[in-house]
């Protein structure tokens, strides 16, 4: 069984947890490192100091590796071997063996499937039937002063019958055990057959390890510390009334984290991993973060050195380095130590500090630094270096790593605060107004520019077109003059062909005409022209001739119509 509480068995349980190196100074002798004793730690620790252990006091008797009666652990060969073995032991001593005699059979009787054990109560001891099959209820001797009770799995985690015992647990389980005179022992990763002849060997729970039903909290940053598990056993007491009472506590503590034991006075560093305690005179004092943490906190006020009250807001960011430190200080979270310790020393600092250089100085922190143009920029400055290297040394007397401390606001109390509410008001709405009216005008700047703005480009958009229509009108212009002069040239050259065609068939005619000698013939040509000629002037046309006779009559009558037409206008 692997309930031994010792490192080199189980690196998961406590043994003298392991720690890591202190100053001896302001220790008790009992706190001291004792170098007689060494261990092995599964824990971890940021920065890799080397570990040792300050005490042994969280060792716990083992009892279940005392030499006990009909107590076989499980080994591989499993539980029917050792329920074998302890009921050899049990005959040995004269005793009624555990095993059952009979014998089963195929047809008929009460069933033990395989991988199941038979239980039966035999007058009120226990009788176990291993072999699988079926056990007829006749002839009537094999039940007489028998009951059958049912069955149980080989590979149940316990079993509990008629004072027999059997507990197997897996790797991630942990058995917490009862013996018959109410010691308590833990089983870890293995198992045991137990009978007790006074007593019983009692299974007060099954434990899960890695989800213990109990998480542990930072109260201030919130952060997971660990989980616990609290195991309970009840007990009469005189009056017959039962009372629980704690006697095993399992811890699962996360990577970079820790707890802090106590016995009395002394402390003892526990490291990360599952452990479990069942010395009843060690307490847990705390679960600790290793890890780096930051956290905003208001201060009590604090008078200036003109008697003003004003109350602060810092940052603080930390590591806890040294968990024991911390403890023997009577600190149970280093956020406690740090909040007195700087309480203490922003007063100091605050002290040297005139009400006008508060106001002036909005934070104290490495991130706000003066050009030093103002005259006091180098009093702070020498403040705020002062604050830091106090608070570092401060938390080191803790075990504690000061990484960052600012003061990020600051809110003065009392009348003079009320003053400066309603000047910082006033000064506030003048800023306001002042930055609307400077709003207003940029916007109507910024309206006359946009106006400008599009004013320019319609004027582009303007020229553009006016520059685009006039091409276009030269462009045509140049078109249509080009068009025209070869229109021009087209008709006068098509005139020209036609005068060259009719002056050539004039020709033609002509010399048609001169070829022909008949008279009659000339005479019918005559007449055809004349009929051509009517027909092109209409029939109603007078041809006056235009030689000899012909013409002076005509004179005449165009002078005659004339008069006429004179005549008709006067009157």
């Amino acid at each position: 069984m692997s309930s031994r509480i010792n490192d080199e068995e189980d690196a998961d349980t406590v043994v003298g947890g392991s720690s890591y190196p202190v100053k001896h100074k302001g220790l008790k002798k009992s706190d001291r490192i004792d170098e007689s004793y060494d261990s092995y730690s599964t824990g971890t620790h940021p920065r890799k100091l080397e570990r040792v252990s300050l005490h042994d006091f969280s060792k716990t008797a083992d009892y279940a590796l005392e030499e006990r009666p009909f107590v076989v652990p499980i080994a591989k060969d499993g539980i029917i071997a050792a329920l074998e073995r302890i009921d050899r032991q049990l005959r040995d001593s004269g005793r009624t063996g555990l095993l059952s005699n009979k014998v089963p059979v195929s047809w008929t009787g009460r069933e033990v499937s395989p991988g199941f054990l038979g239980l039966i109560n035999h007058g009120g001891l226990p009788k176990i039937l291993t072999k699988p099959g079926r056990y007829p209820g006749f002839p009537l001797r094999n039940w007489w002063a028998r009951q059958w009770c049912g069955t149980k799995g080989l590979s149940d985690t316990a079993i509990q019958f008629q004072g027999l015992t059997v507990v197997q647990v897996s790797q991630n389980q942990a058995a917490v055990i009862s013996d018959p005179q109410n010691r308590i022992f833990v089983v870890k990763n293995s198992g045991f057959v137990a009978y007790a002849i006074d007593g019983t060997y009692d299974v007060l729970a099954i434990v899960d390890q890695t989800h213990l039903s109990t998480s542990i909290k930072d109260a201030v940053t919130g952060a997971i510390l660990g989980s616990i598990a609290e195991i309970k056993m009840r007990s009469h007491i005189a009056s017959g009334k039962e009372q629980e009472y704690v006697v095993a506590l399992f811890l699962n503590i996360p990577a970079n984290n820790c707890a802090i034991l106590q016995r009395g006075d002394d402390l003892e560093l526990l490291p990360a991993g599952q452990h479990y305690i069942t010395n009843p005179n060690v307490t847990l004092r705390g679960l600790f973060t290793l890890g780096e943490n930051q956290l905003e906190m208001p201060t009590k006020d604090i008078f200036t050195r003109d008697q003003v009250p004003v109350g602060l807001r810092i940052y603080l960011k930390w590591q806890l380095m040294e968990p024991l430190k911390l403890t023997t200080h009577g600190y149970n979270t280093p956020y406690d130590a740090l909040r007195d310790k700087t309480q203490s020393i922003l007063t100091q600092i605050v002290a040297h500090l005139d009400y006008s250089t508060m106001v002036k100085q909005r934070s104290l922190g490495p991130d706000n630094l003066e050009d030093g143009t103002d005259p006091s920029s180098a009093f702070l400055d020498a403040l705020r270096t002062r604050a830091m290297d106090e608070m570092h040394e401060a938390a080191l007397e803790y075990g504690i790593i000061l990484k960052d401390l600012a003061v990020i606001d600051r809110q003065f109390k009392g009348e003079i605060a009320s003053t400066m509410d309603k000047l910082t008001t006033r000064a506030l709405q003048a800023q306001v107004e002042a930055a609307n009216v400077d709003r207003e005008n940029s916007n109507k700047v910024k309206q006359e520019e946009g106006a400008l703005a599009v004013a320019r480009i319609k004027a582009q958009s303007r020229n553009a077109q006016a520059d685009s229509e006039a091409y276009s009108v030269i462009a045509a212009a140049k078109a249509q003059a080009e068009r025209t002069k070869i229109e021009a040239l087209a008709e006068a050259e098509a005139i020209r062909l036609t005068a060259e065609a009719d002056a050539q068939a004039v020709s033609i005619r002509a010399a048609a005409d001169a070829k022909v000698t008949d008279q009659f013939a000339r005479g019918m040509e005559m007449r055809r022209v004349e009929v051509t000629r009517v027909q092109a002037f209409g029939n109603k046309t007078v041809f006056v001739p235009t030689d000899g006779t012909g013409v002076q009559m005509g004179n005449a009558m165009a002078v005659g119509m004339a008069a006429g037409m004179a005549n008709d206008h006067e009157a």
